[in-house]
């Protein structure tokens, strides 16, 4: 008897299979991959490694007025990583805010079929190009700076959380719909009164988890001049001080790691099953055995 586990096993192997033999006929010649490894080391050697952390030292100018202790405020990684996080999180709160009604609207077991369809198509133009790619599209139209990244991540947030919102919309249990319909509940009734309270721990929940989307990508619109921490990793590129570079990802890296643990601890107190744990710092890097046990 073919068992589930032997079912997946071979479904994954045909896909890698295939998958390769799609990346064998995209790459003309293998042969480049020889040298990569050491002209990475040398790469790594001599201008990546030390990084400088002057980065986190304050800025000359403007001069900085901080506390002696608290002078780290006035370094540029500290002001774009405070403005990317800025960003993600007012881009956040905009894009959920627009988000519901369109994904009520785009939700199947409330409207009809047109209704319905209509909102899926307006959130999927919201969410078919990148963040960065709406990013220089306001750039151009307001100039840089945050505001155009506010707009871009809140333009992206409304397609991707519009649509994680009428899943879940669509996976309510039917029981309280038909209830409020024998009561003659209109459709806006409906939405306020029985959708958004069964659904408010899941939409609480996509909120944070966007929050935390939005913090690893907004370091990435700064590059095209969107504001945020990317707007000092794309100066120092331009002038090859490539150890700098590595100190801005060092701190994005580290700043993303503490949102990570800090999102799953919070989206756990307001998942109704309670089937997201608080994790430890371990599991952010490495499964536990019980992740194996399933298996």
């Amino acid at each position: 008897m073919v068992t589930l586990k032997s079912k997946v096993i071979s479904f994954c192997f045909i896909l890698i299979l295939f998958s390769f033999s799609i990346l064998n006929g995209m790459v003309n010649d293998w042969g480049r991959l020889s040298g990569g490894l050491s002209n990475l080391l040398i790469f790594f050697g001599e201008s990546l490694w030390p990084p400088s952390w002057s980065v986190i030292e304050p800025q000359v100018y403007p001069v900085c007025t901080a506390y002696p202790l608290f002078d780290f405020t006035c370094s540029t990684a500290w002001i774009g990583m405070s403005e990317t996080i800025k960003i993600a999180f007012v881009s956040t709160i905009f894009g959920s805010i627009i988000s519901l009604p369109i994904s009520i609207l785009a939700a199947r077991n409330l409207n009809s079929l047109g209704v319905s369809y209509f909102a899926r198509i307006l959130l999927a133009a919201a969410r078919s190009l990148p963040s960065i790619i709406w990013a220089i599209f306001f750039v151009i139209l307001v100039g840089f700076g945050p505001l155009s990244g506010v707009l871009a991540m809140t333009i992206y947030s409304v397609g991707y959380l519009g649509k994680l919102q009428y899943e879940s919309i669509e996976g309510m249990n039917s029981i309280p719909l038909e209830s409020a319909r024998s009561m003659g509940l209109s459709k806006i009734e409906i939405a306020t009164g029985v959708v958004i309270p069964e659904m408010a721990n899941n939409l609480i929940s996509q909120m944070i988890f966007m929050f935390e989307y939005n913090v690893r990508h907004g370091t990435v619109i700064g590059i095209v001049g969107a504001g945020g921490i990317g707007y000092y990793i794309n100066l120092y590129l331009k002038f090859l001080q490539y150890d700098k570079v590595i100190s801005y990802l060092i701190i994005i890296f580290i700043v993303v790691l503490i949102i990570d643990f800090l999102s799953i601890s919070a989206r756990s107190y307001f998942n109704e099953e309670g089937d997201i744990s608080k994790p430890s710092w371990w599991d952010l890097f490495l499964p536990t055995l019980k992740d194996f046990s399933r298996f």
